[in-house]
């Protein structure tokens, strides 16, 4: 089973960590997980242009450190970074102290305030600490589930289309397991936002 949009009562119960953008402007803020990649981010930043659609890509420490210039690629064109642990920690089963240090590891090579837990794990003590360093935790109003090499891609994109609204914050992933469903939903998603007259913004 597959959740494509986030129940109404996570953002209630965690008021501080950031589940959509702004509702007031007809915006959507197309992120990007696991990156960097040296055929699939460049792929993906190629897709962006043609639809002169701005994103935010949130990197695995470890990936930056190998691909420094795909990184640099991503910030040329114009894109945000975000930190997304060094080696794509779960939260849950570490404690705070272990957590808090491999993300300040991974921050080395990805500066700036922006944190997404991988897998969407984390617990409430290793959030404060986070924050508590000046990170904005970045969470998501929907999620494409790109990752699954089982996914039905009409729903996902069906489901994806039907749940847009103005601030919604949407989880694809610049990997190589969900390569072959990205292909697909990516630019009819893009295709879809520019039709609708949505501005496609990175996070700031």
């Amino acid at each position: 089973m597959h959740i494509f949009r986030i129940p109404r009562i996570f953002p209630m119960l965690f008021p501080k960590w950031k589940w959509r953008g702004n509702s007031g402007e007809k915006a959507v803020y197309i992120t990007f997980d696991d990156g960097p990649h040296p055929v699939i981010t460049p792929w993906v930043i190629e897709k962006l242009a043609e639809f002169n659609a701005g994103a935010t890509f949130f990197c695995v420490g470890e990936n930056a450190q190998k691909f420094p210039e795909i990184l640099q690629m991503i910030e040329e064109k114009g894109h945000k970074t975000g930190n997304h642990t060094f080696n794509h920690l779960k939260g849950w089963g570490k404690s705070a102290e272990v957590y808090v240090q491999n993300v300040k590891k991974a921050s080395i090579h990805l500066p700036g305030n922006l944190f997404r837990p991988p897998y969407g794990r984390i617990k409430l003590s290793q959030a404060k600490k986070l924050q508590q360093l000046g990170y904005n935790i970045i969470m998501w109003s929907l999620l494409s589930c790109d990752y699954d090499p089982k996914l039905n891609r009409s729903k996902s994109l069906q489901q994806l289309i039907k749940h847009t609204q103005n601030g919604s914050i949407v989880v694809f992933h610049d990997s190589e397991k969900a390569f072959e469903n990205l292909k697909f939903l990516l630019p009819a998603y893009l295709e879809f936002l520019k039709n609708h007259g949505f501005e496609m913004k990175a996070l700031s």
